[in-house]
């Protein structure tokens, strides 16, 4: 992923800003008092994650998903996939596994949440239903010229989404954020529609960090820089989840990117030690490879 890449990630300070004033109004709303987490990365292909598979590994998903209980699935960003599809990668998992898929561009990028975009929306829901309670939260990524002035349209897509399935959206035009007026229109139709307002943490997009939750999910796209720095940021991470759940968070959902996502793996590894720690969670940690040899 190299949305937000930078050349000298040592230059740029990491530290997460406070969170937005309405976020503990959120958190601190009636639910369960237990607390969900996912962790995962954004592919599980061999040719991006190298090193990840033990040699003679033939089925990448079936190994994927009894090392990590979830994936952000990107390749339906692409197209629509077929009924069947989402069939075979629901059969091919264990228990407990989810899928965090991503909006096909159709509906995001070329229609832009145009009047006509509602087929894509029903074809894609009709055939991603059927990963059943595999399915999590399907996420909508705008594009960075997606600008406030479409506010019509991320309004009528809201009102028209199915409500029966989770849904949150990333904005990545800076105007959603910095514009007071503009943000509190948006934060206030997220939150009475039970949208997720997905946070990008990215080196070169601080200003995509607006830790404004919008619901009691956090849905976090954390995107590392293959160096040093990944590691503190994500105990920075941490730390802010741990304050969240002590606010009153159900839902965590993490996911890792990597300029190069080899890496990928070993850092979600190590973010899952370190949840597991602060969080009294039992995830479990990859294993080592069956030849013998270790992953990471």
């Amino acid at each position: 992923m190299k949305f937000g890449k930078v050349e000298r990630p040592e230059s740029i300070n990491f530290v997460l800003p406070e969170d937005h004033q309405d976020t503990l109004k959120v958190l601190q709303k009636g639910g369960s008092n237990d607390v969900s987490v996912y962790v995962g990365c954004a592919k599980w292909n061999k040719q991006d994650l190298k090193g990840f598979y033990p040699r003679g590994t033939k089925d990448e998903l079936f190994y994927y998903s009894r090392q990590f209980n979830c994936i952000e699935l990107n390749a339906t960003f692409y197209r629509i996939f077929s009924e069947d599809q989402f069939k075979k990668w629901y059969d091919k998992t264990p228990e407990g596994f989810k899928f965090f898929p991503k909006l096909v561009q159709n509906i995001s990028h070329l229609k832009r949440l145009n009047e006509d975009v509602q087929p894509y929306v029903d074809q894609y829901v009709a055939n991603a239903v059927h990963l059943k309670e595999k399915l999590g939260t399907i996420f909508l990524q705008m594009h960075s010229n997606f600008a406030p002035k479409y506010f019509e349209r991320v309004i009528r897509f809201v009102e028209k989404w199915p409500k029966e399935l989770s849904l949150a959206i990333e904005f990545r035009h800076t105007d959603w954020f910095n514009d007071e007026v503009v943000a509190s229109e948006l934060y206030d139709l997220l939150e009475s529609s039970n949208v997720s307002n997905v946070i990008t943490d990215s080196a070169g997009r601080r200003d995509l960090l607006h830790m404004r939750l919008t619901n009691k999910e956090a849905f976090i796209r954390y995107v590392g820089a293959n160096h040093e720095t990944d590691y503190t940021r994500l105990e920075e991470w941490v730390v802010r989840l741990k304050t969240w759940k002590d606010q009153g968070i159900e839902d965590i959902h993490f996911f890792v990117h990597q300029n190069i996502e080899k890496d990928s793996p070993l850092l979600s590894k190590f973010f899952i030690e370190l949840i597991n720690n602060r969080l009294n969670t039992k995830l479990n940690l990859p294993n080592h490879s069956s030849d013998g040899t270790t992953l990471f």
